[in-house]
C-alpha cells in the first residue's frame, strides 16, 4: 500500500486537472500505468450476457491498443472490462469504493489481487473505509478523472453509470455509449445520453477515433511484428466477423500499414513498424 497526496510529483497529472480532486491517494499496485492514455469502462450491474460481451471485446480489444482500462470493480460491465484487459496481457486501474484494504464485492477477492499485482488499484477513501452508498459518486469522479473519454456500455435511467458520464462531460472529457437493445429499459439511460450529444460508438476503433489515437492492426500473440496472418485470425483476435475483419484489412493495407503477401495473407509494412 502507498499514499500520495495531491501536489506530489507522483499524482496522476490527469487526475489533478479536475475541478475537485482527492487531496490523498492509496494505492496498491504500479502507479506508473497512470501516466499512459486510459479509458474507462463502465455500465450496468445487472448486465446482459451480451453487454458484457461488448463491454469485455471493447476493454481487450483497448488494451490490446495500449490503452489502460478504468472502471470501478463493480459486478456486471466493470468486472467483465477490469478481466478483458488483462486477458488480453493490458493494463487497468480499479477506483475503488472502499478502503484499500476492503474487498467489494467479495467476490472479487481473486480479480482485486490480480489488479493489484497486474495493475492498480486506487482509493481515496481511508484503510479500512466500508462501502457506503455515498462513497460510489465520489469515486465516479475519480474514473473518469484518470481517463480520456469514458464509454458506457448498459445503463438504466438511474444507473450509477450516468453519474461517472456527467462528471466526465464536466470534466471536459469525451463520453461516448455502446447502443442497445429498446425493450426493457436496460439502455434508456445510455440512450438518453446519446440524445444528449454523446458519441455512438461500436467498438475500440470507434472509441480511438474519437480520442483522436491512431491505431494500427494488433500483433498477433505469440509471434514478432513480422508474422504473417489472415482474415481468421483478425477475426478470432479481435473477435469480428470475418466480414468486418477483412474489412479492416482493407483499410490498413490502404494507409499502408500491412501489406499483402498473396494467398489471403498479410504481414505489417516494415516501414510501419
Amino acid at each position: 500500500m502507498d499514499t500520495i497526496r495531491l501536489g506530489s510529483q507522483r499524482f496522476p497529472a490527469l487526475l489533478a486537472q479536475i475541478p475537485n480532486p482527492p487531496e490523498e491517494l492509496w494505492t496498491r499496485g504500479d502507479l506508473s500505468i497512470c501516466d499512459k492514455p486510459a479509458v474507462a469502462v463502465v455500465g450496468a450491474r445487472a448486465a446482459s450476457r451480451g453487454g458484457m460481451a461488448i463491454a469485455s471485446a471493447i476493454a481487450g480489444d483497448l488494451a490490446r491498443a495500449g490503452i489502460v482500462v478504468v472502471s470501478g470493480l463493480a459486478r456486471g460491465i466493470d468486472s467483465a472490462a477490469h478481466v478483458a484487459a488483462l486477458d488480453a496481457g493490458g493494463k487497468t486501474i480499479a477506483v475503488l469504493g472502499t478502503g484499500i484494504d476492503i474487498v467489494y464485492p467479495a467476490e472479487h477477492r481473486e480479480l482485486t489481487e490480480r489488479i493489484a499485482r497486474d495493475g492498480l488499484l486506487i482509493t481515496e477513501f481511508l484503510p479500512g473505509s466500508p462501502p457506503e452508498v455515498f462513497h460510489f459518486p465520489r469515486r465516479n469522479r475519480i474514473i473518469s478523472g484518470l481517463s480520456r473519454g469514458v464509454v458506457v456500455v448498459e445503463a438504466a435511467e438511474k444507473s450509477g453509470s450516468l453519474i461517472t458520464a456527467r462528471l466526465a462531460a464536466d470534466q471536459g472529457r469525451e463520453v461516448m455509449v455502446v447502443p442497445g437493445p429498446v425493450l426493457g429499459g436496460r439502455n434508456r439511460g445510455a440512450h438518453a445520453l446519446i440524445r444528449d450529444g454523446a458519441k455512438l460508438v461500436e467498438s475500440a476503433v470507434d472509441i480511438l477515433q474519437e480520442l483522436g489515437i491512431a491505431t494500427g492492426p494488433p500483433v498477433l500473440a505469440g509471434g514478432p511484428e513480422s508474422v504473417e496472418f489472415t482474415v481468421d485470425d483478425i477475426a478470432q483476435q479481435l473477435e469480428l466477423p470475418a466480414g468486418e475483419a477483412l474489412a479492416r484489412l482493407l483499410e490498413w493495407e490502404l494507409t499502408g500499414e500491412i501489406q499483402r503477401i498473396g494467398s489471403g495473407r498479410f504481414v505489417r509494412s516494415q516501414s510501419k513498424v
